[in-house]
Formats: structure tokens, sequence, C-alpha cells
């Protein structure tokens, strides 16, 4: 587990905007789902829960403190 800790602190210190980018994507990717038709099972539910948004902010909120912590 040690080692992993320190391959992603590792990774995550040369690319230190890449969370905040994902969760960007992500927020992005919600508000497509958003178009889509809501019969479909799956895309219909992760547009009403907004799944995606909620997953996007919290990754984005922790890309953007996560440096001060590195």
């Amino acid at each position: 587990m040690a080692a992993w800790m320190k391959r992603l602190s590792d990774f995550l210190a040369r690319y230190p905007g890449l969370p905040v980018l994902i969760g960007i994507g992500l927020v992005v990717v919600n508000f497509v789902l958003q178009f889509l038709p809501a019969d479909w099972p799956v895309i219909g539910w992760m547009a009403r829960v907004n799944l995606w948004l909620h997953l996007g902010v919290v990754l984005g909120l922790f890309g953007a403190l996560l440096p001060h912590a590195l």
C-alpha cells in the first residue's frame, strides 16, 4: 500500500492539474447526458441523479487542494 501511495504521489506531483482537468471532463460528460433520451435505463438514471457532475466537482476540488499537500 505504501509503494502504491508513493507512486501515486509522484505521478500527481508531475501532473498537478490532471485531477482538475478530469473533473472538468466529467462535468462536461454530465452536461451531454442531459440531452440524451431519458428512456434509456442507465443513461436516464445518471442524468437524473447528476452522477458525473457530483464526481467531477469532488474530483476537481480534490485536485485543486492536492498540490498544496504535495
